[in-house]
């Protein structure tokens, strides 16, 4: 599947999908997980944004509380997660960044896979939810962390 990466929204379709995810969903016995897949995978997330206000016109519920109603296991966490980055994709991230580092240990893998692979995309727009979300710079809270050339590093890659 090839995700559309268009900013543009089409409210007909987003009204399409919302109607489409309903009656796959919500409106029967039972799932039909390709419809959830096709809207899902293939459409952007501004498109996908139109949908989910459109769904909850549609069903009066939101489309978490539907996935969560209809599916379970890794297929719901996988639409949630989609869901999540759709609606928002930096504070999905943030959120993460911030189970990798709290607590009694660090999620080193969760830390450098994320730093890595968005620091040449929206790592600005993440760090910055990070900090209206936490109240802390990412750089404080992998300063207080890490340590070491790990932390040179994952500090090199945040500036």
């Amino acid at each position: 599947a090839t995700r559309d990466e268009s900013q543009q929204v089409n409210a007909e379709l987003a009204e399409q999908d919302a109607a489409d995810l309903y009656k796959a969903g919500e409106g029967r016995w039972g799932t039909e997980e390709l419809a959830f897949n096709v809207v899902l995978a293939k459409r952007s997330y501004s498109q996908l944004r139109a949908t989910f206000q459109a769904y909850e016109k549609v069903c009066g519920k939101d489309i978490e509380e539907s996935i969560r109603s209809e599916t379970s296991g890794d297929l719901e966490k996988a639409y949630l997660t989609i869901v999540s980055c759709a609606k928002d994709c930096p504070g999905y991230f943030a959120t993460l960044l911030h189970k990798s580092m709290k607590g009694g240990g660090t999620d080193e893998e969760t830390l450098i896979r994320i730093l890595v692979t968005r620091s040449e995309s929206d790592l600005p727009a993440i760090k910055e939810k990070f900090q209206q979300m936490y109240k802390e710079s990412l750089a404080e809270a992998v300063r207080s962390d890490t340590s070491g050339d790990f932390r040179k590093l994952l500090l090199a890659l945040l500036h």
